[in-house]
């Protein structure tokens, strides 16, 4: 059986958030780290702490909810290239995600970034996820 640590990562977010809960932890990976650091850059994670007390390590996440309505920032996260399929896009043909509302996070050869740093660096690559 083969899993998929990215798609487990947006689930745990995913199920956090829906619950109302104030953190979430996460095995971490090279690959979380940096999708995590984007989350935080575009302002839908509160704060994140990455900790390697153990083998593998962990990250907790701070989720972040609006003040009045208490609903959570992330409406949506969702997995784009899957290992079943993978889905690459060109520098000219990076996704607009909620007409630019939203954050598509793709891994490139310069590393992991959103789809609009991806098309000013002018380089193509894998379409991980999108988040709204």
């Amino acid at each position: 059986m083969f899993t998929d640590p990215l798609a487990d990562y947006l689930t745990r977010i995913r199920n956090a958030s829906s619950a109302g809960h104030r953190v979430v932890d996460i095995p971490a990976s090279n690959l979380k780290k940096e999708v995590t650091k984007i989350l935080f850059d575009q302002g839908y994670i509160l704060s994140y702490k990455f900790e390697e007390s153990e083998v593998q390590g962990t990250i907790k996440i701070a989720l972040k909810y609006d003040r009045l309505t208490k609903e959570p920032v992330i409406k949506k996260i969702q997995r784009i290239s899957k290992p079943g399929l993978r889905k690459y896009a060109n520098s000219g043909d990076m996704p607009r995600v909620l007409n630019g509302l939203g954050v598509a996070i793709v891994s490139t050869s310069h590393g992991v970034m959103t789809s609009k740093q991806a098309r000013k660096d002018n380089v193509g690559g894998e379409v991980l996820c999108y988040v709204y």
